[in-house]
């Protein structure tokens, strides 16, 4: 038990400290060339009342992405937006501050607590939310290219893996969702085959809580309103980047932004330090330099950007984790309890982490 906790710790570690070096790359690259001084020299002179607009639209988007995520848990539970709205900005906050993406378990943990859900079964709507949050994202580019004409092959080349790594998942998660009898016969045949005794029957269950999240996909009346809502929050956010726009001395059209968020946000998806540093900042800038915006007011506008996507969610997650009587260590105890859900013999007891 206890190597295999030393293990599961070097583990996350590992992908840790390799987040944090794809971080300093990311940001090498895209700061190389760009003196400092004149990107802060620009950051302070923005006109920064244009935030308030931006951040306010943003909170729309968190809205929506509550809704879609009360529409995906329908079959599981029917959970109010009242109470999944606080769930879903802690979610948020923890990918902001923490290691590997610790957001997602800590949304899946808030909610069984306070809902009895099963996390294997809610983390499977969440990945599901992923899913489309990245056919939007290709969607978005294949509406903007008669308007924005792609400059670089660079981007060509994330549009193209990236068709290839969701339309992938999508298309595999909905066979699934449309073959429950034949998915379930081929993961009990294999389990059966490759994983003795407990822990066959540990996977099984698992996999069974994961089908049950998989549900939405079969009507395509919840396709297309998880779809619809999708876009809706994604054309929200992208609203946010055009009023951030105003407060620098640049203007490109709308068209070109919807590629900037589907370009920052296809990026993130690499693994990276807490906060997408660097694998949202670099791509936005050499994006928006694609375009013919200059490189400091490209970067300038771009950490901007991401401060005021990151600062005011944070801020009221840490909030709302306060008010759920949550702390710092709660965060170790979801991974242990979604440990648990899979069959792992992890013990409960929290593991101290530092503020």
């Amino acid at each position: 038990m206890v190597a295999g906790r030393n293990l599961q710790r070097a583990r996350h570690w590992g992908a840790l400290a390799v987040g944090i070096l794809v971080s300093v790359v990311f940001l090498y690259v895209g700061l190389k060339g760009l003196q400092l001084s004149d990107v802060w020299h620009d950051i302070r002179h923005a006109r920064i009342g244009w935030l308030v607009p931006g951040v306010a639209v943003y909170f729309l988007a968190v809205w929506g992405r509550t809704w879609r995520w009360h529409y995906l848990l329908r079959p599981l539970k029917a959970v109010s937006l009242r109470a999944l709205f606080p769930i879903v900005v802690i979610g948020y906050m923890g990918n902001n501050v923490y290691p590997f993406r610790a957001g997602e378990v800590i949304r899946a943990y808030v909610l069984k607590r306070n809902e009895d859900v099963s996390m294997s079964a809610s983390l499977a709507t969440i990945i599901i939310e992923r899913i489309f949050d990245g056919l939007v994202m290709l969607i978005f580019v294949f509406v903007a290219l008669p308007f924005a004409d792609f400059k670089q092959d660079w981007l060509k080349d994330i549009v193209f893996f990236s068709t290839l790594l969701f339309w992938g998942g999508f298309m595999v998660f909905l066979v699934m969702a449309l073959q429950p009898e034949r998915t379930r016969g081929l993961y009990t045949w294999l389990f059966d085959r490759l994983l003795p005794g407990k822990l066959g029957e540990a996977a099984k269950g698992l996999a069974e809580h994961f089908m049950r999240g998989l549900e939405n996909l079969r009507s395509p009346r919840d396709l297309l309103m998880t779809l619809v809502s999708s876009v809706f929050i994604w054309l929200t956010e992208t609203t946010k980047y055009w009023f951030v726009m105003h407060a620098f001395d640049f203007e490109v059209s709308f068209f070109v932004l919807m590629v900037m968020t589907a370009i920052v946000n296809l990026a993130t998806t690499l693994p990276s330090s807490p906060g997408y540093v660097g694998t949202f900042d670099t791509p936005g800038i050499e994006t928006l330099k694609a375009y013919n915006v200059p490189s400091q007011v490209a970067a300038s506008y771009t950490l901007v950007l991401h401060a005021a996507l990151w600062l005011p969610i944070t801020l009221l997650g840490f909030y709302y984790l306060y008010r759920e009587g949550l702390g710092w260590r709660d965060f170790s105890r979801a991974r242990e309890v979604a440990a648990m859900e899979t069959g792992d013999n992890v013990t409960l007891e929290s593991e101290s982490v530092a503020p």
